[in-house]
Formats: C-alpha cells, structure tokens, sequence
C-alpha cells in the first residue's frame, strides 16, 4: 500500500539508471527489476538459508531453532514453550497464518492481474 503513497527518492539501481520512482507496481516490477537485482535477491536468500537456516532441530521440519519471531537467530534468546499443548497450540496458529497469508497473497496477485 505504501508505494501507491510515497516512493523513496533516488536511484534504485544507479547503473541501470533505474529510479524507485520508476518501479511500477505490483507484478509489473518483475520484469523491470533486471537479471542483476533478482541475482542479489537470490544470493541474499541463499546466504540466509545456507547459514541461519540450515539445521532442523528435534527433526522437526521447520523447527530451526530460530526461537519465536526468528529472535534467536539474531542473537536475541527465546525460552521457547515447554508445555507441549500449549506448543502445539502455538504451531497450529502458525500453520492457519501462514495458509491464510498464501490465500491472500494468491488474491493479490490476481487482483493485480486483472
């Protein structure tokens, strides 16, 4: 919602002469992002996974460690859970969050497609 509002003053790519207030919207902005750009989002995205994410714990899929909200990860510590209802509860929340941000993730896209 914010860049319907405001756009960042500057050059988003100073190479390509890319500025922010060039970037369209929406899934218009893949194609005008570049083969450079996509390239650091998918080295950053493979630094993130290769070294923060990287160990499963418990064998749990998902469960790597990184505390509520990822805290953990950036070196903020997390007690965790214990009881294992209250556990569960808490994983279950996540699952129904994290289908009902894909559902509406999908809606935006549509919606901009049309």
């Amino acid at each position: 919602i914010v860049p319907e509002y405001a756009r960042i003053p500057g050059f988003l790519s100073p190479t390509t002469g890319l500025k922010f207030t060039d970037m369209p919207n929406g899934l218009a902005a893949i194609s005008k992002l570049g083969a450079q750009g996509w390239a650091q989002i998918f080295l950053f995205i493979g630094f993130v996974e290769a070294n923060i994410y990287n160990e499963q714990v418990n064998d749990e899929p998902g469960n790597y460690g990184a505390g509520f909200l990822g805290v953990r990860s950036i070196g903020i510590m997390s007690t965790g859970f214990e009881d294992p209802e209250i556990r569960k509860k808490k994983l279950n929340a996540e699952l129904a969050n994290g289908r009902l941000a894909m559902m509406a993730i999908i809606g935006m896209f549509f919606q901009d497609g049309l």
